[in-house]
């Protein structure tokens, strides 16, 4: 069996690349491989500061190279995907120079606005790239990069959460409606759009995540102004899934997305999704998933009134054949094997 290493900016945490990250790391080990975990933040075997997003002082180089001495190949999970650190994204090419690695890929430069004239990753003979939609696998082979497409996989038996202890926690009656959005609190993430959604419709607002990137003053701002109740973060006793037991809908208002992992767990947790349709959610909608649009005033109140909804069925049917976590293993093995890992 092989000695892997996975490399990120922070792993362990409640981003969505750390989660991504944590599913690979699991998938790895059912196979038999060893995996040591090498980031600039979290719970990891190696805590090198400097390839934290952001961190004043990049890495050493023999740091990094201690840190991946023994790995047989090196999966590096998004630190040469965006430049949120280059000090740490060139110490890693120059220490990976020859040697096998999987760069996973869950954003792209030219993605984000402030990116647009970013080159793409760097490539080698002895390198592995694998994306997370189709979008970034065209955008990557028009840059001269070939990659590999791995669409995020998820538990399609997640545990059932608790909805009424969940409500009575949070304060709530069963017969207020509750709009959940999953995610962090950024400018792409769109919260405006989702207060905007709950207020047509008379429901409360739970945003679960923290405000990051310095987005905290302007989000204080945006809730100030606004009519909605909002609820903030997870109440300690309750875990995502109670999250999505709880509530009435799921909103996605995001305007761009790597992946957006709520779109899948909606799905899992069998609840309806308004969704904005960055693009990568309409990529899923055109393998036969069903969700809503956030202006979709009648689709929404029949979604929040009818008990009957089919289609919440056929979403997880799709789910469990394309994207189950149950699969993961085989097409990681299939990836090593591709490197020459065994």
């Amino acid at each position: 069996m092989a000695q892997l290493a996975v490399v990120s900016f922070r792993l362990g945490m409640t981003d969505g690349v750390s989660i991504e990250a944590a599913k690979w790391i699991k998938g790895f080990q059912s196979l038999g491989h060893d995996v040591r975990t090498v980031a600039g933040e979290g719970p990891v075997d190696a805590l090198i500061p400097g390839l934290a997003i952001g961190a004043v002082k990049g890495p050493q180089r023999d740091e990094i190279v201690s840190a991946l001495v023994n790995a047989d190949v090196v999966v590096v999970e998004n630190i040469c995907s965006l430049p949120l650190n280059p000090d740490a994204r060139d110490v890693l090419y120059e220490v990976l120079h020859e040697r096998p690695a999987i760069f996973h890929h869950h954003d792209l430069p030219w993605q984000r606005e402030q990116f647009l004239n970013e080159p793409p990753p760097r490539d080698e003979p002895l390198w592995h790239h694998v994306v997370i939609n189709e979008l970034s696998r065209t955008q990557l082979h028009t840059r001269g990069v070939s990659a590999t497409l791995v669409y995020n996989h998820f538990d399609c038996s997640p545990p059932v959460g608790n909805r009424e202890a969940t409500r009575k926690a949070l304060g709530l009656d069963n017969d207020v409606r509750l709009f959940l959005q999953p995610t962090r609190a950024l400018a792409r993430k769109n919260v405006q759009a989702s207060l905007q959604v709950a207020n047509a419709h008379n429901a409360v607002l739970w945003l679960v995540g923290d405000a990051e990137d310095g987005y905290g003053r302007e989000l204080q701002a945006l809730l100030e102004k606004s009519a909605v109740r909002v609820l903030r973060g997870l109440p300690g006793s309750c875990s995502i899934h109670d999250a999505y037991a709880a509530s009435d809908l799921v909103v996605m208002p995001s305007t761009w997305e790597g992946f957006g992992n709520p779109v899948l767990e909606s799905v899992t947790h069998r609840r309806a999704l308004a969704r904005y349709p960055y693009p990568v959610v309409v990529e899923l909608e055109k393998k036969g998933f069903l969700f809503l649009e956030l202006t979709d005033e009648v689709g929404i109140e029949e979604a929040l009134t009818k008990r009957e909804q089919p289609y919440l069925e056929n979403n997880l049917a799709l789910a469990r054949s394309e994207f189950n976590e149950e699969d993961l293993p085989r097409i990681l093995a299939e990836l090593l094997a591709s490197a020459n890992v065994s």
